[in-house]
């Protein structure tokens, strides 16, 4: 059913390479993202583990990589903040709960409806976010305890290192696609910090930087396995008022930028996944880590883009990476705690660097200015608030900007048939933005005394268009003149019979054909 493993022998060892890789670069992320949400690092490796694991088995795109991440993260600060991490659990369960149920309702496939101009602003503003994010890494404490700006040895140290993995990264794929080139370059960097004794920060002094000064000498990020708990929260209305806001809110952002993911890869790699399923499996992802003590997550672009680069394709890559994430947690902490953040962060900036649709900048000249816009405005909402505002925002200014080029696009051809009636053969959808196009059309004064509209090439499409409709009757009326509606598709006729009395006009015969269809099934 769920296919884990391929025959390909080639597959399985780039699905195990590639999931290796991935969770070295998995362990930075979730500590950091745990630390935006108030949370210890724990609590966003054991989302790294269990995301990552029940995705990759129940989601519907295999090779995507989901965990703790900076989108939901940012959502649960003020719940921690204000009420504690065990309302944070609640949320995160009750969350998983929504996205199973947008799973079954089959609600994944609206994500057909994002226009490309958002997809492209989506994966420039992504990049751009990976990229800042990665800023972070550059900043120590001082001797009072502040995180200032890396200078000195240490900078050029750090500088030098980062070039050297995005070298390894780049030149070594010309020579052998045998082994990911994002594991060699850690592994190469790693041995050359510890051999050569430089001084370069690792990632137990990353955690340790962000950590109260009295609990980072001891700071480890060694742990257990994570333990089944039902939040402790009291079972009541009032409990439901306080986590249901901030658990529809992470379903929402977490099933967006995880479908979004989606589709980008099915986009490099010329397959299609399962955007109901993936639903699902994020929603089964959500709510074990609310009942095993996780901060929940949903879809990572980086490192997904390092699993679609290293060559993991199947299951196996994710289960991998999840389950060397949990070896690392019970027994080779210290292993991941001397990797140096210069690898991982070279590691990110080559992922910055593949992400970003170079080809806007091509492009941007080409297409129509209203497309150019819409790339650069949920470029910039991505990075001054969150991707799910940024997709909202831009899915709203295309269909604004189609509604206005298609309201101009209303035209009627008019003569006198047989009958001495005048026809109005009308051309274009009667909505809302076209209502004020339509009502220009007409010459009621020195119409004769029967108006047929034709509407073989029309429809209405709103309650708008139903008013301009009965508007138009009433002006035809009192002029002493009656308005005829023919060659009405079933799904027009449909919604003036649902208008009832409020447009008062007659509709003629009609053939039984449609005008137009739901594409989307």
């Amino acid at each position: 059913m769920f296919n884990l493993i391929t025959s390909n022998t080639s597959n399985v060892k780039n699905d195990l390479l590639s999931g290796f890789t991935v969770a070295l670069a998995l362990v930075p992320e979730a500590v950091a993202f745990a630390f935006v949400a108030g949370l210890e690092p724990m609590v966003g490796l054991y989302a790294a583990f269990m995301m990552g694991l029940l995705t990759a088995v129940f989601g519907g795109r295999p090779g995507m990589i989901s965990g703790a991440t900076g989108a939901t993260a940012v959502v649960m600060v003020s719940l921690v903040a204000v009420h504690g991490v065990q309302y944070l659990f609640a949320a995160v369960a009750l969350a998983g709960v929504l996205q199973i149920t947008a799973g079954i309702l089959k609600l994944g496939k609206f994500i057909r409806l994002v226009p490309h101009p958002v997809m492209l602003g989506f994966v420039n503003g992504l990049a751009i976010v990976i990229f800042l994010a990665q800023l972070g890494q550059f900043m120590v404490k001082d001797e009072s305890g502040a995180l200032v700006a890396m200078q000195g040895e240490m900078l050029y140290t750090m500088g030098a290192l980062i070039a050297i993995t995005m070298l390894i990264m780049h030149f070594l794929p010309k020579f052998t696609s045998a082994v990911p080139s994002g594991l060699v370059a850690i592994l190469v960097v790693t041995l050359a910090v510890i051999g050569l004794d430089l001084e370069a920060r690792t990632v137990i002094d990353y955690v340790r930087d962000m950590l109260p000064a009295e609990q980072a000498a001891t700071a480890t990020l060694k742990g257990e396995l994570p333990s089944f708990a039902i939040p402790m929260v009291p079972f009541n209305l009032e409990t439901l008022r306080i986590i249901f806001p901030y658990a529809l809110i992470i379903a929402a952002i977490g099933l967006i930028e995880s479908l979004l993911t989606l589709t980008l890869i099915d986009e490099i790699t010329n397959t299609r996944g399962h955007g109901n399923r993936e639903c699902v499996g994020q929603g089964i992802g959500n709510t074990v880590n609310g009942f095993f003590g996780g901060m929940g997550g949903c879809a990572m672009i980086g490192q997904s883009m390092i699993n679609i680069n290293s060559g993991g394709r199947g299951r196996l890559s994710g289960i991998t990476a999840a389950l060397v994430l949990l070896g690392f947690i019970l027994f080779g902490a210290k292993i991941i705690e001397i990797i140096p953040l210069a690898a991982l962060v070279g590691v990110m900036f080559m992922v910055v660097l593949g992400t970003f649709e170079w080809s806007s900048f091509r492009i941007i000249k080409k297409i129509p200015r209203s497309d150019a816009f819409i790339i650069i405005l949920v470029s910039g909402v991505t990075v001054a608030y969150d991707l799910a505002i940024a997709v909202i925002v831009g899915v709203i200014v295309s269909a604004l900007i189609f509604a206005w080029k298609h309201a101009k696009h209303i035209q009627a051809d008019t003569y006198i048939d047989e009958q001495g009636q005048k026809v109005y053969d009308l051309r274009g959808p009667v909505f809302f933005g076209s209502i004020s196009y339509f009502k220009e059309l007409f010459d009621i004064e020195n119409d004769p005394e029967h108006v047929v509209i034709e509407f073989k090439r029309s429809r209405v499409s709103d309650h708008s268009g139903i008013e301009a409709l009965d508007g138009l009757a009433l002006k035809y009326k009192a002029a002493g003149k009656k308005l005829h509606l023919r060659h009405l598709s079933p799904e027009c006729r449909q919604l003036l019979k649902n208008a009832g009395n409020m447009c008062e006009v007659n509709v003629m015969e009609d053939p039984d054909y449609h005008v137009a269809t739901d594409a989307l099934g």
